[in-house]
């Protein structure tokens, strides 16, 4: 039987002199995508707000794939995931949410999140979180009014007041993937990120992708302006700046930040870089189809190409250096990838 990725050799050589030692035995995956192909068809409409190369890595991403991916990327390792579902088609999101429940409730070690649309009201949304065993919920950008500019969509556009009165009486989780072109220092991003704390104050809010800096441009004076919360927490899924993480860590300190690796798109074979304040993924040359509309994606071959491991393998070195850039001990690093994740879990 094929393997879900093929492990080569400087993935071996990374995970070794690197990743192994720093990671603790036992992990708690804050941020996953699980799904099957026939609830993943792709709504166009939807899905232009949205980033395109992540769709190249993977078409479904059942259950089982993912745990053998973990087996292939972390020998030794335990890992336990917070999963649910990729949002390409509110046609389906039903049944990709079912999907989600039916995973957990035959795992003991995987968590679901539910992925909402916005015109839910709280009496629904309550009975889908209840009956599914659902930990919180998971919201998207794509899924607010189609009329909204891409640009003006606002957080509360998809993350209604109605369902966040809810989940906080029930103190569960929102992950939280912010809109609009300036990302986490967007001002009106900022404003509604503290609003969200101070009046939603047991809602365990996570921000995911640290806001989606995925560049140092993209901070601007967001953790100053964050420096009045105390509960917001934040994962560095699908992120590779260790600047970015230096600030993030030195402005929260190690308790608000989670890992979480948004596979399966970190399954990509990849190196990231910034230019100008906009990221660039170095990818092998033909591997992930025509690329050359995206200005996110640039190809490389020969030597370069095979010495490109896996994005999540980035996203994880990069964390390393920042934690021994910010002096993080043995413990810190236990908390970020295992400790504060079973703290909110509450597990």
């Amino acid at each position: 039987m094929k393997k879900v990725i093929e492990i080569k050799n400087v993935d071996i050589n990374l995970y070794h002199s690197i990743i192994k030692n720093f990671l603790p035995e036992d992990i708690i995956d804050i941020h996953t995508h699980v799904f099957i192909k026939e609830h993943h068809l792709i709504n166009q409409e939807n899905n232009a707000r949205l980033a395109r190369w992540p769709e190249r890595v993977a078409e479904e991403n059942p259950i089982e794939d993912l745990i053998e991916t973990y087996q292939l990327m972390f020998p030794g390792k335990k890992v336990s995931p917070l999963i649910f579902a990729y949002p390409m088609n509110l046609k389906y999101i039903e049944l990709a949410n079912k999907y989600i429940e039916n995973c957990c409730r035959n795992n003991s070690q995987c968590y679901g999140l539910l992925l909402t649309k916005p015109e839910w009201d709280e009496f629904f949304l309550e009975e889908q979180l209840l009956s599914g065993g659902f930990y919180g919920t998971k919201v998207y950008l794509n899924f607010a009014p189609q009329g909204i500019p891409k640009n003006e969509i606002s957080i509360f556009d998809f993350l209604p007041h109605h369902q966040l009165t809810l989940l906080n009486k029930r103190g569960m989780i929102v992950m939280l993937h912010i809109p609009r072109d300036n990302r986490l220092k967007d001002p009106i991003n900022l404003m509604q990120i503290i609003e969200i704390e101070k009046k939603y104050p047991d809602i365990k809010l996570i921000i995911a992708h640290v806001g989606r800096a995925y560049c140092r441009e993209d901070i601007g004076n967001a953790f100053e302006v964050l420096s009045v919360t105390n509960n917001v927490l934040f994962d560095f899924s699908a992120n590779t700046n260790q600047s970015v993480f230096e600030h993030l860590i030195k402005s929260v300190g190690v308790k608000r930040i989670l890992f979480g690796s948004d596979l399966p798109i970190t399954r990509m074979r990849m190196k990231r870089i910034c230019e100008s304040g906009t990221y660039i993924n170095i990818i092998p040359k033909g591997l992930y189809g025509d690329i050359s509309d995206d200005k996110h994606m640039r190809e490389v071959e020969g030597e370069e190409a095979g010495q490109l491991s896996f994005f999540l393998f980035e996203e994880i070195m990069a964390f390393q250096k920042a934690a021994v850039a910010t002096h993080l001990k043995d413990n810190d690093i236990e908390d970020i990838f295992f400790n504060n994740a079973r703290r909110i879990l509450s597990i």
